[in-house]
């Protein structure tokens, strides 16, 4: 992978080179927006950013020795590029401080300016508002409870449809047919095949007062100061027909069985609404997850149908219950920014211990100092989680990104 992202850069570099004096290709840097070509006096653009995140996070449970650890939490690295004439883009993303780096690799054609259908992998619309955005965009060192516990990293496999109408009022509905499986959802190799049926879901954006200042959409934070009062409320449905992972982003973690032996996967839906609001640095989010599951009926536990699926028992495979987030913060002209966010989860089966989803409260305080917009900014986080059953938690971060 290395010498392939070498043999890119040097390759585009070596075009440039070779064409510097035809004046229709141009080459620039820009922090925030990486390395970027431009051929045939724009009909055709690349790009090569991406961002790192060292940081130093500590980690307290109640009656147990804390921790510290530093490390460079996430290593991204994108290319990305299009065809305007041919109303073709595309984006490879991997981030290597994962063992399995690939995040996002998709297609899209853009047959008319209101509407964009993209093929492969990437992040998903089906999830909270948080999820969407992408890891560098977060008001708070990282994701709140909600989007940790309902989701994994929010990559999916699949057929996305997005569209955009209005100005005034803003009406942005999209639909997704994905795997079912998360990223990667072929295995490692031919044998670890992909299990249960497709995940079809859809979102439905509305802004009342027209939409927010170009790129300030993809932030919780209102980060370009908008100068009127703006709104967005959304919804997402989902339903995942056969789910073998807890959250519906994976497969093969859990096998349930039918009378016959054979494989009995449940069906797993998820239900997300949020609303955004903006203003003069003021923002305020909140965030509602709901999950359930369905198709249960004659599951066994064991291939030999012995032991019979109790109802209670399948919030141990799959995140089951409701959750809400209220997060809010205030970003000066001078980049200071102080964040606060409480977030509540209510599992389905309440009394019972072993399920995914706890009981709990969660209370975050951040501060970030936007050196150079989202490009440059150092944030630092702490997190108390107050569990119904089980010692409570204390977490706290410190973070800086730089995004190249």
């Amino acid at each position: 992978m290395k010498k392939i992202i070498c043999l890119t850069i040097f390759f585009c570099i070596a075009i440039v080179n070779a064409q510097e004096t035809e004046p229709r290709n141009k080459a620039n840097f820009k922090l925030g927006t990486g390395l970027n070509f431009s051929f045939n006096e724009g009909a055709y653009q690349f790009n090569i950013g991406g961002f790192i995140q060292p940081s130093i996070s500590y980690e307290k449970v109640k009656g147990e020795d804390s921790g510290y650890q530093f490390n460079s939490k996430r290593n991204f690295f994108i290319i990305s590029g299009k065809a305007v004439n041919e109303k073709v883009s595309f984006l490879m993303q991997t981030d290597f401080s994962l063992s399995d780096p690939l995040l996002d690799a998709w297609v899209a054609y853009h047959p008319y300016t209101w509407l964009t259908i993209t093929g492969g992998q990437k992040q998903s619309f089906l999830n909270n508002r948080e999820m969407i955005y992408r890891e560098d965009k977060l008001q708070f060192t990282d994701r709140g409870m909600l989007s940790t516990l309902y989701s994994k990293t929010g990559r999916e496999f699949g057929l996305f449809i997005e569209s955009k109408f209005g100005n005034r009022l803003g009406i942005a509905p999209s639909f997704a047919v994905t795997s079912g499986d998360g990223r990667n959802s072929f295995g490692a190799d031919s044998r670890d095949s992909d299990l249960g049926g497709l995940k079809i879901g859809a979102r439905l954006d509305v802004y009342p007062a027209g939409y927010f200042t170009e790129g300030n959409d993809k932030y919780t934070a209102d980060i370009a100061h908008e100068q009127t009062p703006k709104v967005l409320v959304g919804g997402a449905i989902s339903k995942n027909k056969g789910a073998s992972n807890a959250t519906g982003e994976g497969h093969g973690d859990f096998i349930l069985y039918d009378v016959d032996g054979k494989n009995n996967l449940p069906d797993y839906s998820q239900i997300f609404t949020d609303i955004l609001f903006k203003y003069k640095g003021f923002s305020f989010l909140a965030e509602y997850a709901s999950s359930s599951a369905s198709s249960l009926e004659g599951t066994f536990l064991d291939a030999g149908a012995t032991q019979v699926l109790a109802p209670q028992e399948i919030s141990e495979y799959l995140v089951l219950g409701e959750s809400y987030s209220l997060q809010t913060g205030y970003v000066t002209s001078k980049g200071y920014s102080l964040d606060f966010r409480y977030e509540n989860m209510e599992p389905e089966y309440k009394n019972h211990i072993n399920s995914l989803l706890q009981e709990s409260k969660s209370y975050t305080i951040g501060f970030t100092k936007y050196f150079d917009s989202n490009n440059l900014k150092l944030q630092a986080a702490v997190t108390s989680v107050d569990y119904a059953q089980g010692a409570n938690l204390i977490k706290g971060e410190l973070l800086l990104q730089i995004a190249f």
